[in-house]
Protein backbone atom coordinates (compact mmCIF):
# COMPACT_ATOMS: atom_id res chain seq x y z
CA UNK A 1 0.00 0.00 0.00
CA UNK A 2 2.78 2.28 0.56
CA UNK A 3 4.74 1.72 -2.37
CA UNK A 4 1.63 2.03 -4.36
CA UNK A 5 1.33 5.66 -2.68
CA UNK A 6 4.58 6.06 -3.58
CA UNK A 7 4.17 5.59 -6.88
CA UNK A 8 1.50 7.68 -7.02
CA UNK A 9 3.14 10.59 -5.99
CA UNK A 10 6.07 10.12 -8.31
CA UNK A 11 3.62 10.23 -10.76
CA UNK A 12 2.01 13.60 -9.78
CA UNK A 13 5.21 15.32 -9.50
CA UNK A 14 6.62 14.07 -13.20
CA UNK A 15 3.42 15.66 -14.42
CA UNK A 16 3.29 18.65 -12.16
CA UNK A 17 6.85 18.72 -13.97
CA UNK A 18 5.67 18.28 -17.42
CA UNK A 19 2.93 21.47 -16.77
CA UNK A 20 5.71 23.84 -15.51
CA UNK A 21 7.96 22.82 -18.41
CA UNK A 22 5.10 23.45 -20.84
CA UNK A 23 4.15 26.86 -19.63
CA UNK A 24 8.20 27.75 -19.49
CA UNK A 25 8.33 26.86 -23.53
CA UNK A 26 5.34 28.65 -23.85
CA UNK A 27 6.36 31.40 -22.42
CA UNK A 28 9.45 31.70 -23.70
CA UNK A 29 8.08 31.49 -27.40
CA UNK A 30 6.14 34.18 -26.55
CA UNK A 31 8.87 36.51 -25.48
CA UNK A 32 10.65 35.49 -28.73
CA UNK A 33 7.76 36.38 -31.32
CA UNK A 34 7.48 40.00 -29.42
CA UNK A 35 11.54 40.18 -29.65
CA UNK A 36 11.07 39.35 -32.91
CA UNK A 37 9.56 42.14 -35.78
CA UNK A 38 6.51 41.18 -37.84
CA UNK A 39 7.75 41.56 -41.42
CA UNK A 40 7.39 44.75 -43.25
CA UNK A 41 4.78 44.50 -45.88
CA UNK A 42 6.99 45.93 -49.02
CA UNK A 43 3.94 47.20 -50.46
CA UNK A 44 3.42 49.54 -47.47
CA UNK A 45 6.58 51.23 -48.50
CA UNK A 46 6.96 54.65 -49.87
CA UNK A 47 9.87 56.21 -51.10
CA UNK A 48 10.71 59.60 -52.34
CA UNK A 49 13.83 59.82 -54.18
CA UNK A 50 15.70 61.41 -56.97
CA UNK A 51 19.34 62.03 -58.72
CA UNK A 52 21.64 64.70 -59.49
CA UNK A 53 23.79 64.97 -62.36
CA UNK A 54 26.15 67.10 -63.42
CA UNK A 55 27.08 66.95 -67.24
CA UNK A 56 26.30 63.39 -67.06
CA UNK A 57 28.18 62.61 -63.72
CA UNK A 58 26.43 62.15 -60.53
CA UNK A 59 26.64 65.05 -57.72
CA UNK A 60 27.51 63.61 -54.42
CA UNK A 61 26.92 65.98 -51.25
CA UNK A 62 23.79 67.18 -52.23
CA UNK A 63 21.24 67.86 -49.05
CA UNK A 64 17.53 67.01 -49.36
CA UNK A 65 15.09 68.22 -46.51
CA UNK A 66 12.05 65.67 -46.92
CA UNK A 67 8.56 66.35 -44.76
CA UNK A 68 5.47 65.24 -44.48
CA UNK A 69 3.13 63.63 -42.35
CA UNK A 70 5.19 61.19 -39.63
CA UNK A 71 8.47 62.61 -41.82
CA UNK A 72 11.17 64.90 -41.32
CA UNK A 73 14.50 63.69 -42.47
CA UNK A 74 17.36 64.79 -44.67
CA UNK A 75 19.10 63.04 -47.93
CA UNK A 76 22.56 63.13 -49.02
CA UNK A 77 22.75 62.23 -52.47
CA UNK A 78 25.65 59.54 -52.74
CA UNK A 79 28.78 58.91 -55.25
CA UNK A 80 26.24 58.60 -58.34
CA UNK A 81 24.01 61.63 -57.34
CA UNK A 82 21.01 59.53 -56.30
CA UNK A 83 19.27 59.99 -52.76
CA UNK A 84 16.08 58.70 -51.38
CA UNK A 85 13.67 58.99 -47.84
CA UNK A 86 11.37 56.28 -47.30
CA UNK A 87 8.15 57.46 -45.51
CA UNK A 88 6.84 55.51 -43.05
CA UNK A 89 4.78 51.96 -43.94
CA UNK A 90 1.04 53.03 -43.83
CA UNK A 91 -0.98 52.82 -46.68
CA UNK A 92 -2.58 56.07 -45.09
CA UNK A 93 -0.09 58.09 -46.63
CA UNK A 94 -0.99 57.19 -50.40
CA UNK A 95 -3.11 60.40 -50.69
CA UNK A 96 -1.11 62.76 -48.36
CA UNK A 97 1.25 65.84 -49.54
CA UNK A 98 4.93 65.99 -48.88
CA UNK A 99 7.45 68.50 -49.54
CA UNK A 100 11.20 67.95 -50.86
CA UNK A 101 13.42 71.06 -50.36
CA UNK A 102 16.90 71.24 -51.80
CA UNK A 103 19.84 72.73 -49.68
CA UNK A 104 21.45 75.15 -52.74
CA UNK A 105 24.20 75.84 -50.69
CA UNK A 106 25.52 72.24 -51.21
CA UNK A 107 25.42 72.17 -55.05
CA UNK A 108 29.05 72.56 -56.66
CA UNK A 109 30.61 75.75 -56.79
CA UNK A 110 29.22 77.86 -59.88
CA UNK A 111 26.09 75.42 -60.05
CA UNK A 112 22.75 76.87 -59.37
CA UNK A 113 19.18 76.21 -60.52
CA UNK A 114 17.33 76.58 -63.65
CA UNK A 115 14.54 77.68 -61.76
CA UNK A 116 15.05 79.60 -58.43
CA UNK A 117 12.53 77.13 -57.37
CA UNK A 118 14.09 75.06 -54.25
CA UNK A 119 10.87 73.15 -53.01
CA UNK A 120 8.62 70.65 -54.94
CA UNK A 121 5.14 69.10 -53.66
CA UNK A 122 4.77 65.26 -53.99
CA UNK A 123 1.53 63.38 -53.43
CA UNK A 124 1.36 59.37 -53.33
CA UNK A 125 -1.07 58.20 -55.64
CA UNK A 126 -1.73 54.46 -55.40
CA UNK A 127 2.27 54.28 -55.98
CA UNK A 128 4.94 53.06 -53.61
CA UNK A 129 7.65 55.45 -55.20
CA UNK A 130 7.66 59.60 -56.18
CA UNK A 131 10.28 61.43 -57.08
CA UNK A 132 11.32 65.65 -56.83
CA UNK A 133 13.07 66.95 -60.26
CA UNK A 134 15.53 69.52 -59.73
CA UNK A 135 17.21 70.97 -62.83
CA UNK A 136 20.48 72.63 -62.97
CA UNK A 137 21.09 75.56 -65.01
CA UNK A 138 22.76 74.56 -68.41
CA UNK A 139 25.60 74.99 -69.36
CA UNK A 140 28.70 73.72 -72.21
CA UNK A 141 30.01 70.03 -71.10
CA UNK A 142 32.61 69.59 -73.04
CA UNK A 143 34.15 66.45 -73.75
CA UNK A 144 30.49 64.73 -72.43
CA UNK A 145 27.81 63.04 -73.10
CA UNK A 146 24.72 65.42 -73.32
CA UNK A 147 21.28 64.66 -73.71
CA UNK A 148 20.16 61.22 -75.28
CA UNK A 149 23.21 60.41 -75.37
CA UNK A 150 24.85 62.97 -77.74
CA UNK A 151 28.23 64.41 -77.54
CA UNK A 152 28.28 67.96 -76.66
CA UNK A 153 31.31 69.17 -78.36
CA UNK A 154 28.97 69.76 -81.45
CA UNK A 155 25.71 71.23 -80.54
CA UNK A 156 24.76 71.56 -84.39
CA UNK A 157 24.72 68.16 -85.64
CA UNK A 158 23.91 66.49 -82.56
CA UNK A 159 20.30 68.94 -82.44
CA UNK A 160 20.26 68.15 -86.08
CA UNK A 161 20.51 64.14 -85.52
CA UNK A 162 17.97 64.43 -82.94
CA UNK A 163 15.97 66.34 -84.76
CA UNK A 164 15.61 63.62 -87.67
CA UNK A 165 15.58 60.94 -85.18
CA UNK A 166 12.58 62.78 -83.63
CA UNK A 167 10.79 63.48 -86.75
CA UNK A 168 11.11 60.04 -87.84
CA UNK A 169 9.60 58.93 -84.96
CA UNK A 170 6.61 61.44 -84.76
CA UNK A 171 5.93 60.66 -88.42
CA UNK A 172 5.00 57.46 -87.97
CA UNK A 173 2.69 58.47 -85.48
CA UNK A 174 1.46 61.40 -87.07
CA UNK A 175 0.70 59.27 -90.42
CA UNK A 176 -1.25 57.14 -88.01
CA UNK A 177 -3.35 59.91 -87.09
CA UNK A 178 -4.11 61.22 -90.17
CA UNK A 179 -5.26 58.14 -91.80
CA UNK A 180 -7.62 57.63 -88.86
CA UNK A 181 -8.81 61.50 -89.63
CA UNK A 182 -9.05 61.49 -93.37
CA UNK A 183 -11.29 58.23 -93.34
CA UNK A 184 -13.24 58.85 -90.25
CA UNK A 185 -13.14 63.08 -89.42
CA UNK A 186 -12.28 61.37 -86.10
CA UNK A 187 -9.58 63.80 -84.37
CA UNK A 188 -8.49 61.04 -82.09
CA UNK A 189 -6.50 62.24 -78.45
CA UNK A 190 -6.37 58.58 -77.33
CA UNK A 191 -3.86 58.38 -79.40
CA UNK A 192 -0.90 59.94 -77.11
CA UNK A 193 -2.01 57.20 -75.12
CA UNK A 194 -0.88 53.96 -77.66
CA UNK A 195 2.59 55.32 -77.78
CA UNK A 196 2.43 55.07 -74.16
CA UNK A 197 1.03 51.79 -74.00
CA UNK A 198 4.05 50.56 -76.91
CA UNK A 199 6.36 52.51 -74.58
CA UNK A 200 5.26 51.11 -71.14
CA UNK A 201 4.87 46.82 -72.38
CA UNK A 202 7.96 47.27 -74.11
CA UNK A 203 9.63 48.25 -70.96
CA UNK A 204 7.36 45.57 -69.11
CA UNK A 205 8.71 42.86 -71.65
CA UNK A 206 12.32 43.96 -71.58
CA UNK A 207 13.16 44.57 -67.96
CA UNK A 208 10.27 43.12 -66.00
CA UNK A 209 10.18 39.64 -67.65
CA UNK A 210 13.59 40.21 -69.13
CA UNK A 211 13.00 39.49 -72.66
CA UNK A 212 15.44 40.27 -75.56
CA UNK A 213 14.68 43.59 -76.99
CA UNK A 214 13.61 42.61 -80.65
CA UNK A 215 10.84 39.86 -79.35
CA UNK A 216 9.93 42.50 -76.29
CA UNK A 217 9.47 45.52 -78.69
CA UNK A 218 7.42 43.02 -81.38
CA UNK A 219 5.07 42.02 -78.87
CA UNK A 220 4.81 45.51 -77.70
CA UNK A 221 3.64 46.39 -81.33
CA UNK A 222 1.25 43.54 -81.38
CA UNK A 223 -0.39 44.88 -78.22
CA UNK A 224 -0.66 48.30 -79.63
CA UNK A 225 -2.24 47.06 -82.39
CA UNK A 226 -4.48 44.90 -80.76
CA UNK A 227 -5.66 48.08 -78.66
CA UNK A 228 -6.19 50.19 -81.70
CA UNK A 229 -8.54 47.13 -83.47
CA UNK A 230 -10.68 47.00 -80.19
CA UNK A 231 -11.19 50.82 -80.10
CA UNK A 232 -12.89 50.55 -83.38
CA UNK A 233 -14.26 47.43 -82.80
CA UNK A 234 -16.09 48.41 -79.25
CA UNK A 235 -16.37 52.00 -79.08
CA UNK A 236 -16.07 54.23 -82.76
CA UNK A 237 -17.77 51.39 -84.53
CA UNK A 238 -20.97 51.31 -82.53
CA UNK A 239 -20.45 55.27 -82.38
CA UNK A 240 -20.25 55.59 -86.36
CA UNK A 241 -23.83 53.46 -86.34
CA UNK A 242 -25.63 55.48 -84.06
CA UNK A 243 -24.82 58.59 -86.13
CA UNK A 244 -22.68 60.48 -83.47
CA UNK A 245 -21.31 63.67 -84.21
CA UNK A 246 -17.54 64.32 -84.89
CA UNK A 247 -17.89 66.79 -81.87
CA UNK A 248 -19.13 64.76 -79.43
CA UNK A 249 -16.64 61.87 -81.01
CA UNK A 250 -13.62 63.80 -79.91
CA UNK A 251 -15.43 64.68 -76.59
CA UNK A 252 -15.39 60.58 -75.97
CA UNK A 253 -11.87 60.47 -77.23
CA UNK A 254 -10.61 63.08 -74.85
CA UNK A 255 -12.33 61.00 -71.83
CA UNK A 256 -10.97 57.82 -73.50
CA UNK A 257 -7.28 59.62 -73.35
CA UNK A 258 -7.53 60.62 -69.38
CA UNK A 259 -8.97 56.43 -68.69
CA UNK A 260 -6.22 55.36 -70.22
CA UNK A 261 -3.63 57.59 -68.76
CA UNK A 262 -4.35 57.64 -65.28
CA UNK A 263 -5.10 53.72 -65.63
CA UNK A 264 -1.37 53.21 -66.77
CA UNK A 265 -0.08 55.54 -63.90
CA UNK A 266 -2.20 53.26 -61.11
CA UNK A 267 -0.64 50.28 -62.68
CA UNK A 268 3.33 51.92 -63.47
CA UNK A 269 3.41 54.61 -60.64
CA UNK A 270 4.47 58.42 -61.61
CA UNK A 271 8.06 57.38 -61.93
CA UNK A 272 10.14 57.15 -65.41
CA UNK A 273 10.99 53.80 -66.75
CA UNK A 274 14.55 53.41 -68.03
CA UNK A 275 14.93 51.80 -71.68
CA UNK A 276 18.08 53.54 -72.44
CA UNK A 277 20.47 50.53 -73.28
CA UNK A 278 23.22 49.30 -75.86
CA UNK A 279 26.46 50.43 -77.19
CA UNK A 280 26.98 54.34 -78.91
CA UNK A 281 28.24 54.95 -82.46
CA UNK A 282 29.83 57.58 -83.71
CA UNK A 283 28.23 58.98 -86.74
CA UNK A 284 30.15 62.14 -88.65
CA UNK A 285 32.00 62.56 -85.25
CA UNK A 286 28.82 62.99 -83.29
CA UNK A 287 28.35 60.11 -80.74
CA UNK A 288 24.86 58.66 -80.69
CA UNK A 289 23.44 55.52 -78.85
CA UNK A 290 23.34 52.64 -81.14
CA UNK A 291 19.60 51.71 -80.32
CA UNK A 292 18.91 55.19 -81.71
CA UNK A 293 20.64 55.33 -84.87
CA UNK A 294 18.97 51.97 -85.81
CA UNK A 295 15.65 53.06 -84.74
CA UNK A 296 16.06 55.67 -87.20
CA UNK A 297 17.22 53.49 -90.05
CA UNK A 298 13.78 50.81 -89.27
CA UNK A 299 11.44 54.36 -89.63
CA UNK A 300 12.66 54.99 -92.81
CA UNK A 301 12.34 51.25 -94.10
CA UNK A 302 8.53 50.99 -92.09
CA UNK A 303 7.65 54.47 -94.27
CA UNK A 304 8.76 53.33 -97.59
CA UNK A 305 7.04 50.07 -97.07
CA UNK A 306 3.71 51.97 -95.78
CA UNK A 307 4.01 54.30 -98.72
CA UNK A 308 4.70 51.06 -101.00
CA UNK A 309 1.07 49.55 -99.55
CA UNK A 310 -1.00 52.91 -100.04
CA UNK A 311 0.36 53.04 -103.91
CA UNK A 312 0.42 50.02 -105.05
CA UNK A 313 -1.96 47.81 -103.06
CA UNK A 314 -5.51 47.35 -103.79
CA UNK A 315 -6.67 48.09 -99.89
CA UNK A 316 -4.13 50.95 -100.00
CA UNK A 317 -5.66 52.41 -103.23
CA UNK A 318 -9.01 51.90 -101.26
CA UNK A 319 -8.17 53.79 -98.49
CA UNK A 320 -6.91 56.99 -100.79
CA UNK A 321 -10.65 56.94 -102.21
CA UNK A 322 -12.56 56.86 -98.80
CA UNK A 323 -10.01 59.07 -97.50
CA UNK A 324 -11.17 61.77 -100.56
CA UNK A 325 -14.62 60.70 -100.47
CA UNK A 326 -16.21 58.16 -98.34
CA UNK A 327 -19.79 57.77 -100.11
CA UNK A 328 -18.46 58.45 -103.45
CA UNK A 329 -16.31 55.14 -102.90
CA UNK A 330 -18.90 53.31 -101.33
CA UNK A 331 -21.00 53.94 -104.38
CA UNK A 332 -18.25 52.23 -106.47
CA UNK A 333 -18.41 48.84 -104.24
CA UNK A 334 -16.25 49.62 -101.57
CA UNK A 335 -16.73 48.20 -98.14
CA UNK A 336 -16.25 51.47 -96.43
CA UNK A 337 -16.57 49.86 -92.61
CA UNK A 338 -13.90 47.08 -93.89
CA UNK A 339 -11.35 49.45 -95.18
CA UNK A 340 -11.86 52.25 -91.69
CA UNK A 341 -11.11 48.44 -90.13
CA UNK A 342 -7.95 48.08 -91.81
CA UNK A 343 -6.70 51.34 -91.45
CA UNK A 344 -7.47 51.54 -87.62
CA UNK A 345 -5.18 48.17 -87.45
CA UNK A 346 -2.77 49.92 -90.01
CA UNK A 347 -2.40 53.52 -88.00
CA UNK A 348 -1.96 51.48 -84.51
CA UNK A 349 0.86 49.63 -86.08
CA UNK A 350 2.73 52.64 -87.02
CA UNK A 351 2.15 54.10 -83.79
CA UNK A 352 2.89 51.32 -81.49
CA UNK A 353 6.42 51.10 -83.88
CA UNK A 354 6.36 54.67 -82.82
CA UNK A 355 5.72 54.47 -79.12
CA UNK A 356 8.71 51.55 -79.06
CA UNK A 357 10.96 53.82 -80.63
CA UNK A 358 9.81 57.13 -78.60
CA UNK A 359 10.32 54.81 -75.34
CA UNK A 360 13.90 54.22 -76.08
CA UNK A 361 14.77 57.66 -76.70
CA UNK A 362 13.19 59.22 -74.59
CA UNK A 363 12.65 56.95 -71.91
CA UNK A 364 8.99 55.41 -70.71
CA UNK A 365 6.80 56.63 -68.12
CA UNK A 366 2.64 57.02 -67.91
CA UNK A 367 2.48 60.27 -70.02
CA UNK A 368 4.66 59.85 -72.47
CA UNK A 369 2.13 59.96 -74.90
CA UNK A 370 0.62 62.77 -73.80
CA UNK A 371 4.00 64.81 -73.35
CA UNK A 372 4.08 64.67 -77.60
CA UNK A 373 0.68 64.33 -78.34
CA UNK A 374 -0.01 68.10 -79.66
CA UNK A 375 3.59 67.74 -81.46
CA UNK A 376 2.17 64.99 -83.38
CA UNK A 377 -1.31 67.00 -84.11
CA UNK A 378 1.12 69.56 -84.84
CA UNK A 379 2.60 67.46 -87.91
CA UNK A 380 -0.76 66.47 -89.17
CA UNK A 381 -2.17 70.19 -89.07
CA UNK A 382 1.35 71.64 -90.81
CA UNK A 383 1.67 69.05 -93.40
CA UNK A 384 -2.12 69.10 -94.12
CA UNK A 385 -5.00 67.59 -92.44
CA UNK A 386 -5.75 64.07 -93.90
CA UNK A 387 -2.39 63.57 -95.97
CA UNK A 388 -0.53 60.67 -95.01
CA UNK A 389 2.90 62.28 -97.06
CA UNK A 390 2.16 65.94 -95.74
CA UNK A 391 2.01 64.28 -91.96
CA UNK A 392 5.42 62.59 -92.75
CA UNK A 393 6.77 66.15 -93.95
CA UNK A 394 4.85 68.24 -91.06
CA UNK A 395 6.83 65.46 -88.23
CA UNK A 396 9.95 66.25 -89.53
CA UNK A 397 9.52 70.00 -90.02
CA UNK A 398 8.69 69.69 -86.08
CA UNK A 399 11.16 67.39 -84.97
CA UNK A 400 13.78 69.69 -86.27
CA UNK A 401 12.58 72.50 -85.33
CA UNK A 402 11.85 71.09 -81.46
CA UNK A 403 15.67 69.88 -81.54
CA UNK A 404 17.41 72.90 -83.26
CA UNK A 405 15.20 75.19 -81.26
CA UNK A 406 17.24 74.32 -78.06
CA UNK A 407 20.40 75.74 -79.44
CA UNK A 408 18.94 79.24 -79.27
CA UNK A 409 16.26 79.11 -76.25
CA UNK A 410 16.06 76.89 -73.08
CA UNK A 411 15.20 73.49 -73.79
CA UNK A 412 12.18 73.68 -71.55
CA UNK A 413 10.65 75.34 -73.94
CA UNK A 414 11.46 74.15 -77.58
CA UNK A 415 8.04 72.50 -77.52
CA UNK A 416 6.46 75.80 -77.44
CA UNK A 417 8.86 76.88 -80.46
CA UNK A 418 7.48 74.36 -82.44
CA UNK A 419 3.83 75.53 -82.06
CA UNK A 420 4.15 78.97 -82.42
CA UNK A 421 6.44 78.03 -85.90
CA UNK A 422 2.92 75.66 -86.80
CA UNK A 423 1.09 78.63 -86.33
CA UNK A 424 3.21 81.55 -88.53
CA UNK A 425 3.22 78.42 -91.52
CA UNK A 426 -0.06 78.24 -91.32
CA UNK A 427 -0.93 81.94 -91.54
CA UNK A 428 1.34 81.79 -94.86
CA UNK A 429 -0.16 78.77 -95.98
CA UNK A 430 -3.61 77.69 -94.35
CA UNK A 431 -4.07 74.22 -96.00
CA UNK A 432 -0.52 73.01 -94.70
CA UNK A 433 2.42 72.00 -96.64
CA UNK A 434 0.67 69.23 -98.35
CA UNK A 435 -2.92 70.38 -98.20
CA UNK A 436 -5.53 71.07 -100.62
CA UNK A 437 -7.32 74.55 -100.37
CA UNK A 438 -11.03 72.26 -100.39
CA UNK A 439 -10.09 70.17 -97.44
CA UNK A 440 -10.21 73.59 -95.57
CA UNK A 441 -13.39 73.88 -93.10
Amino acid sequence: MLHSQMRANRLVIKLLSSIVMLFALFASANAASAATPAPVDPSKIFTIGGAMTDCGSGIPGVKFHVTGPGLDVISTTDKTGHWAAIAPETTKYVVDRFTVEIDVTTLPKGRKLFIDNTKRSLIFNHVNSSSATFKLAEIKCAGTTGGNGTNAENPGLNALFNGINLGLMLAMAAIGLSLIYGTTGLSNFAHGEMVTVGALTLWTFNKVLMWDLVPSALTAIAIVTAFGWSQDAFIWKPLRKRRIGLTQMMIVSIGLSMVVRYFLQMIYGGNTKVLTQGDTWEVLGVKMPAVNIICSGISILVLIAYTLFLTRTRIGKATRAVSDNAALAASTGIDVEKIIRVVWVVASLLTGISGVFIGLYMQAAWDTGFSIILLVFAAVTLGGLGTSSGAAIGAMIIGLIVELSTLVIPSDLKFAAALAVLIIILLVRPQGVMGRKQRIG
